[in-house]
């Protein structure tokens, strides 16, 4: 093996790496063992709006290659993801190491911010990563345990279905006036979690962020112009797998077909794009989302344990 280099996050030529590192190690393993580019894409937006990534992302290279990654977020949340031939041999240990010096040191700035356990989280099929969570003191134990589930792409998707006056489309290019109500409704329908906290001008940029894809931002929009639901489309063209998330509807427009509407036009858009498959995760008591899910045919094939540590 190379010697590692460690270093902070610089600059967007890193997250390109980062996106780059997760295709690979899926290409190399399954569908579940890494997240998907989107998971990625929006957490590092997160820490784009709130934190500063030069000082919640580290990097691990050998040889001159991205070998591994790890964000520290909000909550505090920490993930470290490693390429499968350098996983289990330091990078991990050490990743957390750093993440749990860097909340002791913003603890002293803002506990109430980073004052509360550690969170992050395994697979239920990936017993390693269990194995060293546990070894380090998490366990099971947070709110937000998710399923994940899977749609295959093999026979045409269903046309959208939506009440007279409603238009489902993709977000429109360079109107401010679409991004400042994008951004509204991330922030009504997510608020007061960290995710809903996007303003105007975070909307903005997110939008020219490698990986976002205009044309599988998919909005369901009223008869007034209110941007009513949404779903990000994300696509990984290596592994001919797309993701869902973040997916939401106002909650004044629930009930009318919105949201499934733009599930199956982003779905027809994937499919036309060449993806055999579509993961979309959320919470394991969420019951009325996991039954919208599986109204446009995704099954549930996997969980995601959250898991928590205490701060001694």
């Amino acid at each position: 093996m190379n010697s590692l280099i460690s270093r902070f996050y610089t600059s967007e030529a890193d997250l390109h790496d980062m996106l780059s590192l997760l295709v690979a190690a899926r290409a190399q393993t399954d569908d579940w063992r890494y997240p998907h580019v989107g998971d990625l894409l929006f957490w590092f937006f997160m820490v784009f709006c709130h934190l500063d990534p030069a000082q919640h992302i580290r990097l691990w290279h050998a040889g001159g290659k991205l070998v591994g990654y790890a964000i520290l977020g909000e909550d505090p949340s920490f993930d470290c993801q490693v390429l499968p031939e350098y996983a289990w041999q330091g990078i991990e240990d050490e990743a957390l190491a750093w993440a749990e010096r860097r909340i002791s040191e913003l603890c002293q700035v803002d506990a109430q911010l980073w004052g509360g356990p550690i969170v992050s989280g395994a697979r239920q099929d990936d017993p390693q990563r269990i194995a060293f969570l546990e070894k380090h003191g998490f366990h099971p134990g947070g709110e937000f345990s998710e399923v994940n589930m899977l749609c295959r792409l093999v026979d045409p998707i269903p046309a959208a279905v939506v009440p007279a006056g409603y238009q489902v489309r993709a977000v429109i290019e360079g109107d401010p006036g679409e991004i400042s109500n994008r951004a509204a409704a991330q922030r009504e329908v997510w608020q007061p979690w960290t995710v809903g906290n996007v303003s105007e001008q975070d909307y903005a940029q997110f939008m020219h962020f490698p990986g976002y894809e205009r044309e599988l931002d998919i909005v369901a929009v009223a008869p007034d112009g209110t941007i009513a639901a949404y779903v990000n489309g994300w696509i990984d063209p290596l592994n001919k797998i797309g993701d869902f998330g973040p997916v939401g509807a106002l909650p004044a427009y629930r009930q009318r077909g919105l949201t499934k509407a733009v599930l199956l036009e982003c779905l027809r858009r994937m499919q036309a794009l060449g993806m055999h498959r579509v993961s979309v995760s959320t919470g394991v008591t969420n019951t009325p989302a996991i039954r919208l899910y599986e109204s446009v045919d995704f099954k549930i094939v996997n969980q995601y344990i959250e898991y928590i540590k205490n701060k001694s």
